[in-house]
């Protein structure tokens, strides 16, 4: 073998390595462990890191996916994060769980979660999981308790309990906090709004289906 063929070879799984660098979600991390200090109030990439001496394990435990959450919405559906804003050790490591319960015929409408990609094992039930392509391709599938299924990064996906029974599933990420932004809420609920005139000519509807959508989808009054 040639030296330059030699040498194509060695730097193959290199250039791999660094290709695979530019498309990963968070940033590697530089050190052993970076415990999220909440409290610093210097804005980052992330969280600023608690002094290694303040680090005790409490900062790398959490119980809140234990149970179901607590179903109290319209769509009949509820997720309960173990992200970095629960789990302070997770700061920098890139990765972060939660915990989706349905009730019978809930759903998890559309959303993105524009950080990471999404895997959900399934713990009960069965539901009508699907994601859509930036082509327009729906991929859709029934799954049941004990199977797997993944969400690309950053494209519209939901679930749905069609079953009579209450589901949940655990679901991984591969980021920290991977942000969740639900289609419907996003545009009919921000703050500021988004100006009637687009959702219009967005959905051809009138001023009047507009309204009607913002009143049903507003937070609850508590």
């Amino acid at each position: 073998m040639s030296f330059m063929a030699a040498a194509k070879v060695f730097a193959c799984p290199f250039v791999f390595v660094a290709l695979f660098s530019l498309v990963a979600s968070d940033p590697d991390l530089l050190q052993d462990l970076c415990v999220a200090n909440k409290a610093a109030g210097i804005k980052v990439n992330g969280f600023p890191c608690k002094d290694e001496a303040n680090v005790t394990e409490a900062d790398f435990f959490y119980s809140g996916l234990a149970n179901p959450g607590v179903i109290n919405n319209s769509v009949g559906s509820v997720a309960t994060g173990a992200n970095v804003e629960k789990i302070s050790g997770l700061n920098t490591l890139g990765v972060s769980l939660a915990r989706i319960d349905y009730a019978p015929g809930g759903l998890n409408p559309p959303h993105t979660h524009p950080r990471a990609t999404e895997i959900i094992f399934v713990l009960d039930g069965e539901l009508d999981v699907g994601f859509i392509t930036t082509s327009n391709k729906l991929i859709s599938k029934s799954v049941k308790k004990g199977d797997v299924f993944v969400f690309p990064r950053g494209l519209v996906h939901f679930q749905k309990n069609n079953g009579d029974k209450s589901a949940s599933v655990i679901a991984g990420f591969n980021s920290q906090l991977p942000g969740t932004q639900s289609i419907a809420a996003t545009l009919f609920t921000s703050t500021p709004a988004v100006p009637d005139n687009v959702l219009t000519k967005t959905f051809q509807i009138g001023t009047k289906e507009v309204d009607k959508i913002k009143n049903k989808l507003a937070p609850k009054k508590t």
